[in-house]
């Protein structure tokens, strides 16, 4: 039912533009802040956010640090902040770190949506992604299937990002049917990809026999399928998130059984026609507690979907 509320909302925001007259300036600028910007999922996400842009006759940017830097994200979301945009769309690499500056811009009459990650605690008026609870718990009953319900898992995260955390409760959700299966390591790393390789490989030379590897995020996966390609190693169960091109590689060499794909280019164009339309109608005051207020016109959530993919879909996402 909140699905279908927050979708609803957001087709309200379309539909009340159409029938304006009032129109975009081509001087309003808006950002979408993120870390990691130069992996292929923010790439989709910045197709989707130019395409929007296009459509509305206005300006938009993709930016933030080209590796995982919360702290680097905040500085940057300071920086766009002060140019006094139109609007913000944000990806917390750390809900923590992005709080205050969220709460601050809108403050100072910027709207704020958060994107993929979310910040809930903050004054953003809502968020556009992934049901990621949702996402953990189709990852996680695919997983119980594949290890017939007994074995140990390590997951692979990013500490502090919102998204991450719900992904790995709706794993643990899932797997609490099957006691059988145990989490043994849960791994921080921190954005970086060479981390996730070296980890694997103390866990293969670990006491502790591993036989499923879950990435929460988009980096991890590829890397666990190196370390058990190199070293030769059969049998074990590798689950991935998104669709990077090395993922998808190594999915059709069969080092990855599935991942969980996300809709990025979806969230970069909705969360910029969203942004846009309540821009455009000054649809209702920013600050707020949008979500405990039954006559706010802002939907809390809108869900753009995710799906699992393995060989028998491949096509989807090539």
């Amino acid at each position: 039912m909140r699905k279908t509320l927050a979708l609803l909302t957001a087709a309200t925001f379309f539909l009340v533009g159409c029938g304006s007259d009032v129109r975009h300036s081509s001087a309003e600028k808006y950002y979408l802040v993120a870390t990691n910007t130069k992996i292929p999922y923010w790439q989709d996400a910045a197709a989707g956010l130019s395409r929007a842009a296009r459509e509305l006759n206005v300006q938009a940017d993709i930016v933030g640090p080209d590796t995982y830097d919360a702290n680097a994200e905040r500085d940057e979301f300071r920086r766009i902040v002060a140019a006094k945009p139109a609007g913000i769309l944000v990806s917390a690499g750390n809900a923590e770190v992005m709080k205050p500056e969220i709460d601050a811009a809108v403050a100072a009459g910027i709207p704020v949506v958060t994107l993929d990650a979310d910040v809930p605690d903050s004054q953003r008026l809502f968020f556009v992604g992934t049901n990621n609870f949702q996402a953990g718990q189709m990852g996680g009953r695919l997983l119980a299937k594949l290890l017939n319900g007994k074995g140990n898992v390590a997951f692979y995260t990013i500490e502090g990002q919102q998204n991450l955390s719900e992904r790995l409760s709706g794993y643990r959700s899932a797997l609490e049917a099957y006691p059988g299966i145990k989490v043994t390591e849960v791994i921080d790393i921190k954005g970086n990809a060479a981390t996730a390789f070296d980890k694997t490989k103390e866990l293969l030379d670990g006491k502790t026999q591993i036989d499923g590897f879950v990435a929460l995020e988009a980096l991890a996966g590829a890397e666990i399928a190196e370390v058990l390609d190199r070293g030769k190693v059969e049998g074990k169960v590798v689950i991935a998130m998104d669709s990077a091109p090395n993922t998808v590689e190594w999915i059709e060499k069969g080092k990855i059984a599935a991942t969980i794909v996300q809709k990025p280019y979806t969230m970069g164009y909705y969360g910029m026609r969203a942004l846009g339309e309540i821009v455009l109608q000054k649809t209702g005051q920013l600050s707020g507690k949008h979500a405990e207020n039954p006559k706010s016109p802002y939907p809390v959530f809108i869900d753009t979907g995710s799906l699992l993919v393995d060989k028998s879909n491949l096509s989807l996402v090539k």
